[in-house]
C-alpha cells in the first residue's frame, strides 16, 4: 500500500496542507499563505530585516523560520541569540493564536535566552538590534497575555493579540 503522506526527497514526511499567516493548517484546497523557505543562509543583517518585515506583516510563525535558519547556520557564538529570537517569534505566534500558557512561556524563555546572550557577549546591539528593548517588549507582552489580551484588549485573528500590531521593533523605536 502506498503512503499517502507527502514526502521530501529523502523520504521524510512533510505536510503540504496550506497554512494561515500564523502557521495554522487550513483544509486542503484552501488559499493559504506562502511558506517561508527553510534552510536559507542569510547575512545577519538580512535575517533581522527579513524577520522584521514578517513580524510587521503579522507573520511571526514565518519570522521564526528566518531566525531558525540563522540559529542553525550561524556561527556557534551566536546560536543562542538566534534561538532566543526564534522563541520570541513563536511566543508571539502562540499569543496571537490564543494560547495563553504557551505564548507567555515562550516569550519569557526567549527573553531569558536573549538576555543571557547579551550578558555573556557584552553585545546589547548586534546587527543594529536593540536587544534590551526586545527583552522588555517580550516580558511586557507575556504579562499582558496572561492578563487576557494585548493593549486595551486588542485582538487579531481570533487570538489574544494582533501579531502585526504587537510586533517587536528589533532595531528600536524608530525602525
Amino acid at each position: 500500500m502506498r503512503d499517502a503522506r507527502d514526502r521530501d526527497s529523502e523520504g521524510r514526511a512533510r505536510n503540504a496542507r496550506p497554512r494561515d499567516g500564523l502557521g495554522r493548517p487550513l483544509p486542503y484546497g484552501a488559499q493559504g499563505v506562502s511558506r517561508q523557505p527553510e534552510g536559507v543562509v542569510r547575512a545577519p543583517e538580512q535575517t533581522v530585516a527579513e524577520a522584521q518585515e514578517l513580524l510587521d506583516a503579522g507573520k511571526p510563525f514565518h519570522a521564526h523560520e528566518v531566525f531558525e535558519d540563522a540559529w542553525k547556520s550561524g556561527p556557534e557564538r551566536e546560536r543562542e541569540l538566534w534561538r532566543g529570537m526564534a522563541q520570541l517569534a513563536v511566543g508571539l505566534t502562540h499569543s496571537a493564536r490564543g494560547n495563553v500558557t504557551g505564548g507567555a512561556r515562550l516569550l519569557r524563555r526567549g527573553a531569558g535566552a536573549v538576555e543571557r546572550w547579551v550578558e555573556d557577549s557584552a553585545e546589547p546591539g548586534p546587527y543594529g538590534m536593540d536587544l534590551p528593548g526586545v527583552v522588555a517588549w517580550a516580558r511586557a507582552l507575556a504579562d499582558e497575555v496572561e492578563r487576557g489580551g494585548g493593549e486595551g484588549g486588542e485582538r487579531g485573528d481570533g487570538g489574544l493579540v494582533d501579531a502585526g500590531a504587537r510586533a517587536p521593533r528589533l532595531r528600536g523605536a524608530g525602525t
